[in-house]
């Protein structure tokens, strides 16, 4: 740059003195050395800036580089935060559908899933027949003991089943239950079915027999005034116990009718939600016994 102003300056200064050239030539040739020397500044300004962006540039990718973010890992990164987003949204999507299928809870003050004056006379209704009832107010579930609501392999009801279910059937049918659904549910034992009345009679098995049981009772309530509208049946056999059947005790608690009482409105469910026996409890059973078999020895075993 400073070398081309120099050459300019000396050749303007060689032609005026030898006086071969115009005043008005020297003008224009001095304005041309003007513009060419501003061209080159300007040329010279923008190699400077292209120079200090490569730096730049350089700089940045060696701060990449020095630093670990490679475009692998970049990469990479870019993959695990997706998984994450799409782990997270799956456990979304399963609260979801867990929730969507979750039978409505209706749980109301004092640990009672029905109304007070309600919980109250299926309370008193459950002390007075104790041997036969037993009442579940957190769940709102009246549970009749299989062994005394009928004899044994049999779905024919006792004597002092037909006259607990009548007992029942009021509460059921006054203003306190209005408004409620029954659903009923017959369970057994794990003791197979080998008698052979019982198994003419239709009781195949313990799916039979659960089912029919339950049958029976909905038939005595509906012999007593409560809607068929109301009731529903189902037979779940040994599929949900309450206790371990490797016992003669836990057997007997399985062996059951329950009734559940939920609201008729909306959207409700019968699945009682009976409690799971862990893996320890569930040992082998014994060798078959006839649990029709009505000896005192094996009357725990009977449905």
């Amino acid at each position: 740059m400073a070398r081309m102003h120099k050459w300019l300056g000396l050749t303007l200064l060689g032609l005026s003195l030898t006086g071969c050239v115009s005043q008005e030539k020297y003008t224009a040739m001095k304005l041309r050395a003007d513009e060419l020397a501003q061209q080159a500044g300007q040329s010279e300004a923008d190699a400077q800036a292209a120079r200090a962006q490569a730096d730049a540039y350089k700089n940045q990718l060696d701060a990449i580089g020095s630093s670990g973010n490679t475009k692998d890992a970049m990469f990479a990164n870019t993959q695990k935060q997706l998984s994450d987003l799409q782990a997270e949204y799956a456990a979304l999507q399963a609260k979801y559908e867990t929730a969507l299928s979750a039978p409505p809870q209706v749980v109301l003050t004092g640990g009672s899933a029905l109304p007070a004056p309600l919980t109250n006379e299926l309370s008193a209704f459950a002390e007075a027949n104790p041997d036969i009832v037993d009442f579940d107010a957190a769940r709102g579930v009246v549970k009749f003991k299989s062994d005394v609501t009928f004899a044994p392999g049999s779905t024919d009801l006792s004597d002092k089943a037909v006259d607990t279910l009548r007992r029942f059937s009021e509460i059921l049918n006054s203003g306190a239950a209005a408004g409620y659904n029954l659903m009923v549910e017959g369970h057994t034992d794990n003791t197979p079915i080998v008698r052979k009345t019982t198994i003419e009679a239709g009781n195949f098995d313990n799916w039979y027999l659960s089912t029919h049981r339950a049958i029976s009772v909905g038939a005595e309530l509906v012999k007593n005034g409560v809607s068929k509208s109301r009731l529903g049946v189902a037979g779940f056999a040994d599929q949900r116990p309450i206790a371990s059947n490797s016992t003669e005790a836990g057997k007997a608690q399985n062996r059951r009718v329950e009734i559940l009482i939920v609201p008729a409105t909306g959207r409700s469910s019968f699945s009682s939600g009976g409690g799971a026996i862990s893996a320890a409890h569930r040992t082998a059973p014994r060798e078959p016994m006839d649990k029709d078999t009505s000896s005192s020895d094996t009357r725990d075993l009977s449905k």
